[in-house]
């Protein structure tokens, strides 16, 4: 007997609407781009290159972590209907590996959907799947004020 998975999603999206939505931002600068998702699951990219370098010549943990709280949240915020929208209250990222050249690819999963709070898992790879770094975003839902 086959299941139907329900999606998580409250809006309606799509990959292009994503990666029109933050011209002149961070995610510009650090060419973040919205490559996949799933009935539960977001996914953005990002190159590994002078933009995201440390000194030392390999991915800088900042750039890590702004990958996976663009990812997380915007995620966190298509969970929500047009009345809310969410905040980051608290991130922990731990980095595994080191990565000098190609892109990085983050995948958002919630672990928690509730009506004050979300908490989301993202996983940062390399273009062969290897683990980079494993993060835990927490967010707030906040209402929208009206005018």
């Amino acid at each position: 007997m086959a299941t139907k998975t329900m999606s998580i999603w409250k809006q309606q999206f799509t990959l292009e609407h994503l990666n029109k939505m933050s011209p002149n931002t961070l995610l510009a600068s650090l060419d973040i781009q919205f490559v996949a998702f799933s009935d539960n699951s977001l996914s953005a990219r990002m190159p590994v290159d002078h933009r995201t370098h440390q000194p030392m010549g390999i991915l800088h943990g900042g750039a890590t972590v702004a990958l996976a709280e663009t990812v997380g949240s915007s995620a966190a915020n298509l969970c929500v209907d047009s009345t809310q929208y969410c905040v980051g209250l608290e991130i922990n990222t731990n980095h595994i590996s080191s990565i000098r050249t190609g892109r990085v690819i983050a995948t958002a999963i919630p672990f928690h959907l509730g009506r004050s709070t979300q908490v989301w898992e993202i996983r940062a790879e390399d273009e062969a799947g290897k683990l980079v770094a494993i993060t835990r975003l927490t967010m707030a839902i906040l209402q929208k004020r009206s005018l």
